[in-house]
């Protein structure tokens, strides 16, 4: 089963890196040749990282307060 692994591998990236990359002509035309795309996310993946990144923030701030005495209940 896994006797010819490292070949079977391999065989199958020299087969993916030999297939044309031909990019839509829409995607260049549209986006005026630059991608939209920072650090390779996009617009909604970027925004669930910033809520993501809010809510922690919060959370953290909240139970610094919390130990401090700051607040109670």
């Amino acid at each position: 089963m896994f006797d010819d692994l490292r070949n079977e591998a391999s065989k199958q990236y020299d087969e993916e890196s030999q297939a044309i990359y031909k990019p839509a002509a829409n995607t260049i035309a549209a986006s005026g040749g630059r991608s939209r795309k920072i650090l390779g996310m996009t617009s909604i993946q970027r925004f669930i990282i910033v809520v993501m990144l809010l809510m922690t923030t919060c959370a953290v701030g909240f139970l610094c307060l919390f130990l401090t005495g700051r607040i109670g209940f």
